[in-house]
């Protein structure tokens, strides 16, 4: 009896003390042919309520920039720089300072030049989520968009 209610406790103390994992942002990609040799590469980011993620455009000693790495291709080339929309300014008293930001959903569009076939864009981004309470540290994710 004494092992089974010994068993009993370790689990409920390994049960109460997992950490809960908080993902509030979450990823989907497209991409949309404009014409036959350039196409947009779209990058949603939908986000918890009461979360926020970071504009690309972030002053030195401020939050993580959301950023974006695009791996070479011989299939497609770049046009431009990634584009994103008018995003949310405030002050925030964690960093100090104004900062730009995105809440509920955004969109990031990346415009290419097809130069063979059906190319798949692939590469990272980085992010970092906060709220009122609290910044989760920065994310990587890898992502590989098939342009049709």
């Amino acid at each position: 009896m004494k092992k089974f209610f010994l068993v009993l406790l370790t689990v409920i103390i390994a049960r109460s003390t997992q950490a809960q994992v908080l993902e509030p942002v979450k990823w989907s990609y497209a991409a949309k042919r404009l014409n036959s040799t350039e196409a947009m590469v779209l990058i949603k980011a939908t986000v918890d309520r009461g979360w926020h993620i970071y504009s690309q455009h972030v002053a030195d000693g401020g939050p993580v920039a959301t950023s974006f790495t695009f791996a070479p291709s011989k299939a497609f080339t770049l046009v431009g720089k990634t584009i994103e929309p008018k995003p949310v300014t405030k002050f925030e008293k964690a960093f100090g300072m104004n900062v730009s930001y995105f809440e509920n959903a955004v969109v990031f569009q990346q415009k290419i030049k097809i130069k063979a076939g059906q190319p798949v864009v692939k590469g990272t981004l980085e992010f970092m989520a906060c709220n009122d309470e609290k910044c989760l540290p920065p994310d990587e994710v890898s992502f590989s968009i098939p342009v049709k």
